[in-house]
């Protein structure tokens, strides 16, 4: 009896070497299907074409031609039934051993710029995933490829029948794994191209929330030693590594809280994070001075530290910063002089930001007991236009500066959050504390530390000063201005805290809690 192999696959590396294996090695007919037949008789390889074995020519621009009940029987009929046996007996059904497919490149046309909604519908494969799902749920009989990558494997287990029966049931899995993530595919597309209104609103945060990505790599640990972790997604699309040890679990949060800091300026910037949180930020003309001016806001949170950049860094600044013990350095260029300083630290991981962040960063997902909380990302700093002064004294064009950029950073720290700054650098920055009055407390506490004078310095707090406590600890640390969002009961008794003090005070409207 003929053993029967069906192989229809998009990608074709690897396909004629496979094929002539299963042919000249293991004595299989292969049943196949356009391009890839085509490539297997140019390969001098004997086919039988899909539609010759079913009787039924291919039609409708190939929309249709595996979906048959010879293929999908052929697949489906379990071998341990002998009235399957009979049936596909009587009805002509030649038993399908081993199935090869993977399918239409949906997820790449999508990603190709202003591509048309009718290429990407044709662009959705029906009969592959069929016959790759037909072809797994029976894999105790037959075996299923997906990827082309498990070639050499199948033949390697091909020598041992039992060895091949435990390998059926990896690639099943394989298969409805992938077959998960296509279909997710489809369904985000067509939210994202949702138009009427009631469709718009399934765009935003589906009834169904269905969440793929393809493992990018095992990691040593989690955020401790005794956690296993694994980083799935793109994250390497965004950063190219260029040397150093492998990025862990925590460096690469750290990454992506810097990547999203950083994001938030234009002029040269530099910016040194710890745990997430930033200790040090600052922009000035060039970078050698914003690092001056970074660094100065504490000298002792940086050790093995994150730093991030938005410009070149060049050999100045690498020499400056080699001096340190720095966990991760990130910039959009480093000079082949800096390259060649840092590179002495073997460790050291510097990475390329490639791109800005993607189309998957404007949602957040965190897990929760017994399901993940989904939320937009906060990307907006407010309606500045819509900014009041609440006091009787208006801020001067210093101090709107001052509290523009501690504004900018105050939404990355971790709640309850207080930053101190002067023009363009960060002096004190107290983060993740339950009063807010503590967060202010250490914030002048580390400008102290640092030899850094508050007196004339504005705050800048990411959500309300719930009582007058925190903006007079301000106005006692030398703070001449205040930006918050505003709305507490209170609000009426801090505005007359701030005006007793003589400090002037922003509300924003607008709060930006971290947790």
């Amino acid at each position: 009896m003929a053993k029967f192999a069906l192989l229809s696959v998009t990608d074709k590396r690897g396909l004629v070497e496979f094929a002539t294996a299963l042919v000249r090695s293991h004595g299989y007919t292969l049943l196949s299907t356009g391009g890839t037949a085509k490539q297997l008789v140019a390969a001098g390889l004997p086919v039988t074409e899909v539609g010759a074995h079913t009787g039924f020519p291919e039609m409708m621009d190939g929309r249709v031609k595996t979906l048959h009940p010879k293929i999908h029987g052929g697949l489906l009929a379990r071998r341990d039934k002998p009235e399957h046996l009979a049936q596909a007996e009587s009805a002509g059904i030649a038993l399908i051993d081993l199935v090869v497919v993977n399918l239409y490149a949906f997820e790449e046309t999508v990603a190709k710029p202003n591509v048309a909604f009718e290429d990407a519908v044709e662009n959705i494969d029906i009969g592959g995933p069929s016959m790759l799902r037909s072809a797994a749920k029976n894999h105790e009989s037959v075996t299923v490829i997906c990827d082309p990558a498990d070639y050499p494997t199948v033949l390697a287990a091909m020598e041992s029948p039992q060895e091949l029966h435990v390998l059926r049931r990896r690639l099943a899995l394989k298969v409805f794994q992938r077959t998960g993530s296509y279909d997710t595919a489809i369904a985000k597309y067509l939210e994202a191209q949702a138009a009427e209104p009631d469709l718009a609103a399934l765009a935003g945060f589906p009834a169904t929330l269905n969440l793929t990505y393809q493992k990018a790599q095992s990691l040593r640990y989690g955020e401790n030693p005794h956690q296993r972790a694994a980083l799935y997604g793109t994250f390497h699309e965004h950063f190219q590594q260029l040397q150093g040890k492998e990025l862990s679990y925590n460096n690469i949060l750290d990454i992506t809280s810097a990547t999203f800091l950083i994001g938030e300026f234009e002029r040269p910037t530099v910016a040194i994070l710890k745990h997430t949180n930033p200790c040090g930020v600052a922009s000035a003309d060039a970078l050698e001075a914003a690092w001056e001016l970074a660094y100065a806001t504490d000298k002792q949170a940086p050790f093995g530290g994150i730093i991030v950049v938005n410009r070149t860094l060049d050999a100045g600044l690498a020499k400056t910063i080699a001096e340190i013990f720095t966990e991760v350095i990130i910039a959009p260029r480093f000079s082949d002089e800096a390259l060649a300083i840092l590179g002495k630290k073997k460790n050291l991981r510097l990475m390329i930001a490639k791109a800005g962040p993607g189309a998957d960063s404007l949602r957040e997902v965190r897990s929760v007991i017994g399901g993940v909380l989904m939320q937009d990302r906060d990307k907006t700093l407010g309606n500045v236009a819509e900014f009041k002064v609440v006091t009787k004294r208006q801020p001067t064009p210093e101090e709107w500066a001052g509290m523009m950029f501690g504004w900018k950073i105050g939404k990355h720290v971790k709640s309850n959050s207080i930053v101190y700054c002067r023009g363009e650098q960060t002096l004190g920055v107290g983060a993740g504390q339950m009063a807010r009055v503590d967060s202010s407390r250490i914030a002048v506490w580390k400008a102290g530390e640092a030899g850094l004078n508050l007196k004339g310095s504005v705050v800048a707090s990411e959500a309300l000063f719930p009582f007058a406590d925190g903006l007079i600890a301000a106005a006692e640390a030398g703070a001449t201005a205040a930006i918050q969002p505003g709305g507490s009961v209170r609000d009426e008794e801090v505005i007359k805290a701030a005006d007793e003090c003589g400090m002037t005070m922003v509300f924003t409207g607008i709060r930006h809690f971290k947790h």
